[in-house]
């Protein structure tokens, strides 16, 4: 009954300000983080979920990302844009600044994390998890509006709800990684497997569990990575808005058409 053609997984302050209605959606994972915003945007409908949930009251790894992402594919959503806090490792990203994230580095490993568990075997490409379409409307979108950002950055996922400890925190930065997070998988990999473009936008809140070599910066608490969200996320959520305005929902992406050469067929399985 209900369509949308961009969906944003974020919180009630990306769409509390907008006139909206709020629907369920049904899904065979069952349900959603909660009631689905849709919102007009520049003559766009935009579909908001909170991951969490509105009182948050789902941790990262009770969070029903099957039944998230497919709502989104019911609802015939062209792309999806995911937003989300994250820590820095490394000291040039600073709380405060957005990074247009380009890869991601998976450490979960108690969610599910796939729609397709068989009797047909899907072997999903993910090289590049995030949308380049969507990734360069960011970068051009938050260079004209002067905000503090980042065109790339690697993202390692951890399972949570824990913070890191000192020992894998200093690991994730010797290995390259700029920051870390705890929900941008199994989104971005779900997105794929219903072909769907996505794109993760990461507001920096800390500096993980702080800096070798800077005593004065503490470790991450949830209260300073609270503190620090609520203080930046109207530049956030400015600049999603914006770029929402710039998105040609007629073009078509590689993402379209991601299960083309996903799977055998009868003809490959005999080989074997």
């Amino acid at each position: 009954m209900y369509k949308a053609d961009i969906g944003v997984l974020g919180g009630t302050g990306f769409y509390s300000f907008l006139k909206s209605k709020e629907i369920v959606v049904e899904t065979p994972y069952g349900s959603t983080s909660d009631k689905i915003a849709l919102a007009e945007v520049e003559g766009k409908i935009v579909a908001f979920l909170p991951r969490h949930g509105k009182d948050h009251r789902y941790p990262p790894s009770k969070i029903p990302y099957r039944a998230n992402i497919w709502s989104f594919k019911k609802l015939n959503v062209k792309y999806i844009i995911s937003p989300c806090a994250a820590g820095s490792l490394q000291p040039h990203i600073k709380p405060g600044h957005i990074v247009i994230l380009d890869q991601i580095f998976d450490r979960t490993y108690k969610r599910e994390n796939t729609f397709y568990e068989g009797p047909i075997t899907t072997h999903m490409s993910f090289a590049n998890p995030y949308n380049e379409y969507l990734r360069n409307l960011f970068i051009n979108k938050a260079k004209q509006m002067n905000l503090p950002y980042h065109e790339k950055g690697t993202v390692v996922v951890i399972e949570g709800p824990r913070f890191s400890t000192k020992a894998e925190s200093k690991f994730y930065s010797q290995m390259g990684f700029d920051v870390i997070n705890m929900t941008q998988m199994p989104e971005a990999i779900l997105a794929r497997e219903l072909e769907i473009p996505f794109v993760g936008i990461a507001l920096i809140t800390d500096y993980d569990v702080g800096l070798e070599g800077h005593p004065e910066i503490e470790p991450v608490s949830h209260k300073i990575a609270v503190e620090n969200f609520l203080k930046n996320q109207e530049k956030l959520k400015e600049l999603i808005l914006n770029t929402i305005k710039d998105i040609d929902l007629n073009r078509e992406e590689e993402e379209n058409k991601a299960l083309e050469n996903a799977r055998f067929s009868v003809d490959c399985i005999k080989l074997f």
